[in-house]
């Protein structure tokens, strides 16, 4: 049992460290000297210009107030919601277009509306209606993804809005799904 959770854990994993080391555009809040970070030399950075560095790097400077992410880095609420909009409009063996890293940024979305929820009541609300909205995404797209994954092969261009963690569970529940029926029809094979 255990490999199986690994088995499906890993491409998560994966596309968390692939984003982590992808670059992103960052605005400087405040002068700042060239600095080590993690044994990297980083900076130096002048107060107002912008940068693209790796995203790990630029959550290091936005923590200690030295730069904050541009707008459009960033997933919110709203762009959550026109994702689940834009899923639910589509056939039920189509997939809308999503980023490769949209499921990345979805849980940085979380985790950080988690953290403002518990050191802001106020917010609450908020942290509960993405994780509804996120929920929604995932179990509509899941839907999608058994469809497929039970139906005959897809061809390349059905797969293509999968994302990596997507295709990757898709390839397992075709496997899986192809194999029960084997076992369960087997006998039933034209003579």
């Amino acid at each position: 049992m255990n490999t199986h959770h690994k088995s499906l854990s890993s491409p998560i994993t994966d596309a968390d460290f692939v984003f982590e080391n992808t670059p992103v555009r960052v605005i400087i809040n405040r002068n700042c000297p060239q600095i080590q970070l993690a044994g990297l030399q980083v900076g130096p950075y002048e107060e107002g210009k912008e940068y693209e560095i790796p995203f790990w790097i630029a959550n290091e400077l936005e923590r200690t107030g030295i730069a904050r992410l541009r707008e459009e880095e960033l997933l919110d609420i709203k762009k959550i919601e026109k994702t689940l909009w834009k899923e639910k409009v589509q056939q039920t063996r189509q997939l809308a277009h999503i980023e490769p890293d949209f499921y990345p940024r979805l849980r940085r979305l979380l985790a950080n509306l988690k953290k403002q929820a518990n050191n802001n009541p106020e917010k609450i609300n908020e942290y509960r209606k993405a994780v509804g909205v996120a929920n929604d995404i995932a179990n509509v797209r899941l839907r999608k993804i058994i469809y497929l994954a039970s139906s005959p092969e897809q061809p390349n261009q059905t797969l293509n809005d999968l994302t990596k963690e997507e295709h990757r569970l898709y390839e397992k529940l075709f496997t899986l799904i192809n194999q029960w029926k084997t076992k369960i029809l087997k006998g039933a094979e034209e003579p």
